[in-house]
């Protein structure tokens, strides 16, 4: 979340944030929020003032005491009766600081994250920027191409139908090479992450608490989007970014350690509520599918360019699998509220005539930190900092089987195996 003492420094900078990112009606919470810090420190001073004054006394009483002080006892009883209106004051006084502070915690926790400079100013996702050229291979599709639908049932590799009958729409289940092809593009990428890109690999828990949603910003904004499993009050992970940036909530870092990178694997679930209408077929929108998540915990001043290098390296499996891509920019309206800047990077799909997107590459500055308390201290410096975190995926499998599908399919209605996944699945062709 956002400093209060930046937000109290720069509230025009705050309100032109929020004005960028299409958010408005969120300007209203930002005055609630400074009217109701102004009254915290009203608050703030007349509970020190009171405590102050409730010090004095002990002190008084105590001294005269010692003293011997024989006119002491007729006052005592009066002072006491004074002691303990100030005593009930006082305890009205913190319960209302309690309540402004809890307020302000909840605007704060909803607001968006500030925008980094470089992050073009449009209204939704048409305004976002091409970052560099479109990157293209050669893939022979000199023929009536057919997309991963129809490859996936006459293959018998993917059935939609039977997962739909086991969990619901949205549920896809792999069949035999499917299966095969969608483990070996995991490990794959796992290994490309830690043996080139140097990551460590976490295997982490799919289901997390309540605090953990909150440190990355799911909670409570996003709560709608999450599944949640009340009797234990737990719930399914939207990405692996949730429980990997939680594995150091609480924490003081070793500034030695910094950066720290990990990758993970994980199962993805999403309720995807609000997007009835749009594109629902086979893997356009599902409600579970598998992601390659890269994490880095860096130093403020590494942040930016850290962002460059998780960017490049989702973009380097695309370029190993010969996979057609582009980047995106997101501009202020389509950025996710957590993100200062975010790359998206999306494949082409030859079925769909489009690019479908397959990574997004985000760097939150100190806003996770902040809500996570990750902290380290800087070299000679023994104020602790909050570090900034940053993710990106590496890749989500979904859409990037959808492209590889129909790239590398032959006009017999066959696959054939990119060449560096064929030690992983044991065959050339499906």
């Amino acid at each position: 979340m956002l400093d209060i003492s930046y937000i109290r420094q720069n509230p025009d900078e705050v309100l032109a944030m929020l004005h960028n990112r299409q958010l408005a009606s969120e300007i209203q919470k930002v005055n609630e929020l400074l009217a109701l810090d102004n009254k915290r420190k009203e608050l703030v001073k007349k509970s020190d003032d009171l405590k102050s004054l409730r010090n004095q006394r002990s002190k008084e009483i105590a001294e005269r005491k010692k003293r011997g002080d024989k006119s002491f006892g007729l006052e005592l009883e009066e002072i006491r009766k004074i002691a303990d209106v100030e005593g009930m004051e006082l305890a009205k006084v913190d319960t209302d600081l309690g309540q402004f502070e809890e307020e302000m915690e909840n605007i704060l926790l909803a607001l968006p994250n500030k925008l980094h400079a470089s992050v073009p100013t449009g209204r939704s996702a048409a305004d976002n920027q091409i970052y560099g050229e479109p990157v293209a291979f050669v893939h022979d599709l000199d023929f009536p191409v057919k997309n991963h639908l129809e490859l996936g049932k006459s293959l018998s590799i993917l059935d939609f139908e039977r997962g739909a009958k086991v969990s619901g729409a949205g549920f896809p289940a792999y069949i035999g090479k499917g299966a095969r092809l969608e483990r070996a593009l995991i490990n794959f990428m796992l290994d490309m992450h830690t043996e080139r890109h140097g990551y460590t690999e976490v295997f982490p828990p799919f289901l997390v608490n309540r605090e953990s949603l909150r440190g990355t910003g799911q909670w409570p904004k996003f709560a709608d989007q999450v599944y949640h499993i009340g009797e234990d009050d737990l719930y399914a992970i939207p990405t692996a970014e949730v429980p990997v940036t939680n594995l150091h909530r609480g924490e003081m870092l070793d500034t030695a350690t910094l950066p720290i990178s990990y990758a993970a694997y994980s199962a993805c679930f999403r309720r995807e509520a609000g997007s009835y209408g749009k594109d629902t077929r086979g893997f356009l929108r599902v409600h579970q599918f598998n992601k390659v998540e890269m994490v880095k915990f860096t130093r403020p001043e590494e942040s930016y360019a850290a962002l460059e290098e998780i960017r490049s390296h989702a973009e380097a499996i695309l370029v190993a699998l010969k996979i057609p891509y582009r980047v995106l920019l997101l501009c202020s309206g389509d950025i996710s509220a957590n993100a200062t800047k975010c790359y998206d990077i999306e494949v082409w799909s030859p079925a769909e005539q489009k690019y479908l997107e397959a990574s997004s590459c985000s760097n939150f500055e100190d806003y996770q930190a902040r809500r996570s308390n990750i902290r380290f201290k800087p070299d000679g410096k023994s104020k602790p900092e909050f570090v900034h975190t940053l993710n990106g995926s590496g890749l989500a499998t979904s859409r990037l089987m959808v492209s590889l599908l129909e790239h590398y399919q032959t006009p017999e209605g066959h696959i054939k195996v990119p060449e560096l996944l064929q030690r992983y699945t044991g065959f050339e062709e499906i």
